[in-house]
């Protein structure tokens, strides 16, 4: 039987979309050219917003028992300890954002989680699979595989190429790769062993006379490793020799001794975006679309997220075909290629940064993610609007028992918010296969009890009513007693509505009287 979509290439934004895909009953294959899986770090800081895309997806347990917070830094100057640092402040959860700062763990480690969900639905990674070439018509695309000296055509009815800054699919396509590559500039990153440091926190050694031109080793967890990070000349070779060299005279110890270099690789400032994101049948997403410096940890976040906008709206073309999901499609780029831009603005301005030897370049404010939206070009007003990420709240059932909207959202359903208990709406067909109806009532009107819901809107919450402890779902959602929000499946506002407050009627949806994309795609 052939697969409904085929992943080109396994990492993390790979891994994503076809977990995403298989939990919505999508036939998806997962090919990659390696023959074995990828054992480094590289990728190691996951944002607050992807983490809540991992809570969606079944593996935010796992990253958190594995992986560790952000540690530490404590710098130490011609071999002098003079000041701790840490690159965002640490932030208590409240009742919107439940994970509020970044979270570390190896990328082949987060790799590994997300392989293990992906084969709990049947699917697993066929490694050493290499794309070979492909068409595309305007019902799917042939695919040729190739994998131990066999060759394998396969008919599929989309291709998504997720496999990194060179990518195949990019290149067959023809898609230019903009943007620009300084090989003036060369970053050895790495994990190494360094027994006589503290594993708990990280290090900065350096000259007082240029204190930003150091090395860092910052702590991996579930071992002794460290990641380490450093600038090289030229001519500079990239051994465990070199690296040894320069803890030591960046430390002015000898104590410090290095060992099981696992992996490394040399980074050159190569900052780029595709001028497309999609070709007919046929997608981008992740490196192949964008490539990030490592100043902000964006690149890794960016693709899962790509991947996570991506997913439902391939569902609702495939279930439902037509101009409307023809939209929805086309949506993807619209909304993900603008934010990669946003994204790689921010981290090519720490990078300047970190060049120009500025003291700010550690910090990493701004680079959380939990402000991406969707919303339409040119809107900067404030509060809440559709395409913003949907805030958490706590909530209580009729049993009283302590819940999240979160927890409403979890899964690849579409979610409709009625606040009040007689709020009814009629939000026209969702682009959403899955609708389903959640209650919301504020804690002075009456408990949560069972109550109607509009007729037809879903399925598994139709009936049930929460309430709103403290009203933080009314203050985070604006919300008033006859107010409606549609939450799409990937976390962002949809629309919003009210039976009495017109200017808060959303513009059509897709499918809805021909209407365009709107707050559902772009």
């Amino acid at each position: 039987m052939n697969p409904q979509v085929i992943v080109v290439g396994a990492g993390p934004t790979g891994l994503t979309l076809a977990i995403d895909l298989a939990r919505r009953d999508i036939g998806v294959r997962i090919v990659d050219q390696a023959g074995e899986f990828f054992a480094g770090s590289r990728g190691d800081g996951l944002q607050p917003r992807t983490l809540e895309v991992f809570d969606d997806l079944g593996v935010l347990d796992a990253v958190l028992a594995q992986g560790a917070p952000q540690a530490p830094l404590l710098v130490h100057l011609d071999g002098e300890f003079v000041m701790e640092r840490r690159m965002s402040a640490w932030r208590e959860p409240t009742s919107d954002v439940p994970h509020p700062n970044p979270w570390v763990l190896a990328q082949a480690d987060t790799e590994r989680v997300l392989r293990e969900r992906l084969a709990e639905f049947g699917v697993r990674v066929e490694s050493g699979t290499a794309l070979v070439d492909f068409s595309a018509d305007p019902d799917g695309v042939s695919v040729t595989l190739h994998r131990d000296g066999a060759t394998e055509r396969v008919r599929a009815d989309y291709l998504v190429g997720a496999d990194g800054g060179r990518s195949t699919v990019r290149k067959a396509l023809g898609i230019a790769f903009e943007g620009s590559t300084d090989d003036s500039i060369r970053l050895l990153l790495g994990d190494v062993c360094a027994d006589v440091l503290d594993h708990s926190v990280g290090y900065w050694f350096a000259d007082s006379a240029a204190p930003m031109d150091g090395i860092a080793l910052m702590p991996l967890p579930g071992g002794r490793k460290f990641q380490f990070a450093t600038g090289l000349g030229t001519d500079s070779g990239t051994g465990l020799d070199v690296l040894q060299e320069h803890i030591t005279r960046r430390s002015r110890r000898d104590d410090i001794r290095l060992g099981d270099l696992t992996w490394s690789t040399v980074w050159r400032p190569n900052v780029r975006l595709a001028q497309r994101y999609r070709d007919g049948r046929v997608f981008l997403a992740g490196d192949a679309a964008h490539v990030h410096p490592p100043t902000g940890g964006q690149g890794l976040n960016t693709g899962v997220q790509d991947a996570y906008n991506l997913g439902w709206k391939l569902e609702a073309a495939l279930r439902d075909p037509g101009a409307a999901s023809e939209a929805l499609l086309d949506s993807y780029e619209s909304e993900r290629r603008a934010v990669a831009a946003r994204i790689l603005g921010l981290s090519s301005d720490l990078l300047d940064k970190t060049v120009k030897g500025d003291p700010d370049a550690m910090d990493r404010e701004g680079t959380h993610q939990l402000d991406i939206s969707y919303r339409e070009p040119g809107d900067d007003s404030k509060g809440l609007r559709t395409g913003d990420r949907a805030p958490d709240a706590p909530l209580r059932d009729a049993n009283g028992k302590r819940v999240g909207l979160f927890d409403l959202f979890r899964g690849p359903h579409a979610t409709l918010l009625l606040f009040g208990p007689d709020t009814t709406a009629d939000p026209g067909r969702s682009p959403a296969t899955d609708l389903r109806t959640a209650r919301i009532i504020h804690p002075d009107t009456g408990s949560g009890q069972a109550v109607p819901t509009s007729e037809g809107v879903g399925t598994t919450l139709n009936d049930v009513a929460f309430t709103d402890v403290d009203g933080h779902a009314h203050r985070s959602y604006h919300a008033a007693n006859g107010t409606w929000v549609i939450v799409r499946p990937d976390g962002h506002l949809g629309a919003v509505g009210s039976a009495t407050a017109r200017s808060l009627t959303p513009p059509r949806l897709p499918g809805v009287c021909g209407g365009s994309p709107g707050p559902w795609g772009g």
